[in-house]
């Protein structure tokens, strides 16, 4: 009997082996982080791009400080007590603005198209990019409280409460940045995001207990001003930095942060979708 040469001795085919894949929530976790990974390096390459988190607090301390302070606490280092944990939220939620208007100049510019032909999940650009903002936020809370150290203000809590401070002002800007997120994918032009944000946001800054007590506004605003997010964000910053009063603070601007995640990420995901 006759043997072929290179025929092999048993009938069952060999098969390669295969990788299992890795579930779907680790899988985007994954992706997500790189993409994140990947806006940190773009943040590090433009440096002028953190101006607004850099710059405009030191300017509104300044400004409303010495020029005001006198006028509405009496001393410029009272009102500095009382409005830095203010002007970090102004700050932080201004600073939020910037995601939308990146994002919707990466889509006009075709990187989401390369992203499309990428085997990673549909949502994490957008994931990605939310989570590498984080350093924003942090920039724009070291950077505030470093100027106020400078000018006088002083924590007079514990550290532990002064971190939790950062950390409720950082992750409610996490939360917050999926409404401009949404608004990106919305819009057709950067200018038109930062117009709509920017037009959300000023009410909320200056309609709050920012710049001073809510009980010296006229009545018809308080009602808004005691239910608006950033006033829970101050009044909980200040209880934590300078031992007022917390009231139910904290707990309405995790209440605010989950919100914002539940009614605008999805929203978020499903336009990009649809965009994209």
């Amino acid at each position: 009997m006759t043997t072929t040469i290179g025929a092999p001795r048993t009938g069952n085919p060999v098969l390669p082996t295969q990788v299992a894949p890795s579930p779907r929530p680790f899988r985007l976790v994954r992706h997500s982080l790189a993409l994140a990974k990947r806006s940190l390096i773009k943040t590090a390459r433009t440096p002028e791009a953190l101006i607004d988190v850099t710059l405009q607090p030191v300017l509104f301390l300044v400004i409303f400080v010495y020029i005001f302070g006198g006028a509405v606490a009496g001393s410029t280092e009272e009102y500095l007590q009382f409005l830095l944990p203010g002007i970090l939220a102004q700050t932080i939620a201004t600073g939020c603005i910037a995601i939308g208007v990146n994002l919707n100049t990466d889509i006009a510019k075709g990187i989401f198209d390369r992203f499309r032909s990428l085997p990673v999940p549909r949502s994490a650009p957008l994931l990605g990019a939310v989570l590498g903002d984080i350093v924003r936020y942090v920039i724009v809370t070291v950077s505030t409280l470093a100027i106020g150290y400078v000018m006088g203000f002083r924590i007079t809590t514990d550290p532990l409460s002064a971190l939790a401070g950062c950390g409720l002002a950082v992750l409610f800007a996490l939360c917050l940045s999926w409404l401009p997120v949404f608004v990106s994918m919305k819009v057709r032009t950067p200018g038109a995001v930062q117009g709509i944000m920017f037009a959300a946001i000023m009410p909320l800054s200056f309609a709050s207990n920012v710049f001073v007590n809510t009980d010296t506004l006229p009545g018809w605003m308080q009602g808004f001003v005691k239910v608006n997010p950033l006033t829970h964000l101050v009044g909980a910053m200040r209880g934590l930095f300078l031992g007022t009063p917390l009231d139910n603070h904290v707990w309405w601007t995790l209440a605010w942060s989950a919100l914002f995640v539940v009614v605008f990420m999805p929203l978020a995901l499903r336009a990009y979708r649809k965009k994209v």
